[in-house]
């Protein structure tokens, strides 16, 4: 990103950071993947992962706290809004990508993949043909990071989002080539991707898991999932 396509001020020294952080663990016993659909709110753990978070940043200079409209989102934000006496921003553009599969199970021997009607579904991996393409992702997402940048001009914002958006909007400003293997997302739930700017201008994309040693070993960064739905998204 150059100083001329964001627009920076020359001498513009504010540092502003927002914190771009995935959602806690959902409560989805039927493995559903459940995308933008209403109803699937924050396990036990989940609400864990989202207090621990809160706790890590409870000494940071949070002055804004956005998140998608999706209720694990939102219950992922609230112990973060609360600790710095802030309500929840909602913002339509970091919610989940959209997903034809959506309310399915997901997997090649028990899933939606059995049905060979689906298959037309995969034929483009590059756009991609299931759902969302990815340069619509990066538009809605790098709105938001800049609405919370705006807002949060000389301080630091937390946004709740979702893996994929959050994946693909790293992905292109670090200039990584947008279609991907889901299994090397690096975007953990409860994570942190932390984007750092000096007026307009990005510095630095960091990483951290505050709540790591709480998320199942096969979750987390790096690690091969399970067969199922987690792959698309969520």
């Amino acid at each position: 990103m150059r100083d001329e396509e964001a627009g920076a001020a020359p001498g513009d020294k504010t540092v502003t950071v927002v914190h771009v952080m995935r959602h806690g663990e959902v409560e989805n016993p039927d493995g559903i993947l459940y995308g933008r659909l209403p109803g699937y709110h924050l396990s036990a753990l989940g609400r864990e992962m989202a207090d621990r978070v809160a706790e890590h940043l409870a000494e940071r200079d949070i002055a804004h706290v956005g998140a998608s409209p999706l209720e694990r989102a939102q219950e992922t934000a609230t112990p973060i809004a609360k600790a710095h006496g802030l309500d929840i921003a909602t913002d339509e553009r970091l919610i989940e990508a959209d997903n034809v599969f959506q309310g399915k199970t997901f997997g090649v021997g028990d899933g939606a993949l059995r049905r060979p009607e689906n298959w037309r579904h995969l034929r483009n991996p590059f756009r991609p043909s299931w759902g969302e393409p990815y340069l619509d992702q990066v538009v809605r997402m790098r709105g938001a990071l800049e609405r919370a940048k705006d807002a949060a001009k000389g301080h630091e914002a937390v946004l709740v989002s979702h893996q994929l958006p959050i994946w693909i909007l790293r992905s292109f400003v670090e200039g990584r080539r947008l279609w991907h293997d889901p299994r090397h997302r690096q975007c953990t739930l409860a994570s942190l991707t932390s984007f750092t700017f000096l007026g307009d201008r990005l510095l630095a994309v960091g990483y951290t898991e505050p709540a790591r040693d709480l998320v199942p070993e096969h979750l987390r960064a790096g690690a091969r999932p399970k067969k199922g739905a987690k792959g698309f998204g969520a």
